[in-house]
């Protein structure tokens, strides 16, 4: 999703979303506020319910509130440069303000087509730099060689060094065949620029194929982009067939997948497990739910993911939960290191409000945050283009079927 449509951005940057929330009409206060002044009001309420830090980043939150509904707020806009402001003093990318346009944006069905250049984006913590999380398989940032962590200097000319990521995202988009040029820094080398034409961009989140290995053995290959609202159902169908056609085990590539949707990757760690603990949520509160596992499993074969710096948010959440239960064996690179959850809220004016309202641990209570997964067996690995996924260049898949074929219940199967 990154920088696409309107369907972009509900998983596009790596929003791991929790719940969809209502929220109605806040009780009127002692004082009389005005319309703008309300729904800044509202912003803070709901901020001081449910923000994951009871700190609010180590600052007297009331005190905020005070100090933004001092200063007159003329009109929409005058109110939602107050919120924007209130609530970059928390110092969380992931907890931000909708306006009307961008919160329908995110509200759209995650299944379909989109349109933009293919990237999903994250503003690095530490940095504060916009970070590319992945680009999407085929894409046209795919196509000229964008990277996950590469970082994203300049929009068009424009900097994006005080940019949110809706602004960032907003910039991108556009409709199909226009172009847009990105300056792009990469570790060890100069500063790019990148023209992109943007296009159509198919959303099927599923790629399945069998494999034999040289030994002979079959085994199912499985890559998955993304955790949209149809991931589950299409992975699912995608297993049932490989067993049909005689699969002994299983390769689920979950590289530069950026999450997505939080129940998708519950869902998807159910069709892999028989029973157990698949994550832990977390929130100010201390531990606030589980989701667990109630099989049966749709195969017990042997499986290995393949992980790497571009694996975020819901795909952490899956290979964690397997890791943990010891159903899978992890191959290839430190994961990306996003364990913070969002809730959606719909404000008063049509406008929205994500907020970070818990983090997740995996089954042993692993907090992932910033962290990432690291994998059973680390293969480091350069870049590789699409074509190459799942050839002799590829070495972390070259890993993950010597794994396989060894596996003596593999073996067995043979």
């Amino acid at each position: 999703m990154g920088f696409m449509n309107k369907q972009v951005f509900q998983v596009g940057f790596s929003l791991l979303m929790a719940f969809w929330l209502g929220f109605g009409t806040l009780t009127q206060p002692a004082i009389a506020l005005t319309g703008e002044q309300k729904l800044v009001s509202e912003v803070w309420r709901i901020v001081n319910r449910t923000y994951l830090d009871e700190t609010f980043n180590h600052q007297n939150w009331a005190a905020v509130r005070q100090k933004v509904l001092e200063k007159p707020l003329s009109d929409s806009n005058a109110s939602y440069a107050a919120i924007v402001k209130m609530l970059k003093s928390l110092d969380d990318p992931f907890t931000r303000f909708l306006d009307p346009e961008q919160y329908r944006s995110l509200q759209v069905n995650t299944s379909g087509e989109l349109t933009g250049v293919g990237l999903q984006i994250a503003l690095n913590p530490e940095t504060g730099k916009l970070e590319v999380v992945a680009p999407i398989a085929g894409s046209p940032a795919d196509k000229a060689g964008i990277r996950p962590r590469d970082r994203i200097l300049k929009i068009e000319g424009v900097s994006t060094e005080n940019l949110t990521l809706d602004e960032a995202a907003t910039k991108m988009r556009g409709p199909s065949g226009s172009v847009v040029t990105l300056l792009i820094e990469r570790d060890g080398e100069a500063e790019t620029e990148i023209r992109l034409t943007r296009d159509r961009i198919a959303l099927n989140p599923v790629v399945s194929e069998l494999r034999v290995s040289t030994e002979g053995t079959p085994i199912g290959y499985l890559r998955l982009t993304q955790f949209n609202a149809n991931a589950s159902t299409e992975l699912a169908h995608a297993i049932s067939s490989l067993e049909k056609k005689g699969a002994a085990a299983y390769i689920l590539d979950l590289r530069n997948n950026p999450g997505g949707l939080l129940q998708s990757g519950i869902e998807i760690a159910r069709l892999w497990l028989d029973s157990g603990t698949i994550v832990y949520t977390v929130n100010r509160q201390g531990i606030q739910g589980s989701f667990e596992a109630f099989g049966p499993a749709l195969t017990n074969d042997p499986l290995v993911i393949l992980v790497n710096q571009g694996t975020a948010s819901a795909s952490e959440i899956l290979a964690g939960a397997l890791q943990d239960n010891g159903r899978a064996q992890l191959v290839g690179e430190t994961t990306f290191g996003k364990g913070l959850i969002q809730s959606l809220f719909e404000l008063s004016d049509g406008s929205g409000l994500a907020v970070t309202i818990a983090k997740y641990e995996t089954p042993q209570h692993r907090d992932i945050n910033k962290l990432g997964i690291k994998p059973d067996k680390v293969i480091s690995q350069a870049a590789i283009t699409r074509e190459q996924i799942g050839t002799e260049a590829d070495l972390q898949y070259q890993a993950a079927m010597g794994i396989l074929v060894k596996n003596s219940v593999v073996a067995g199967k043979t």
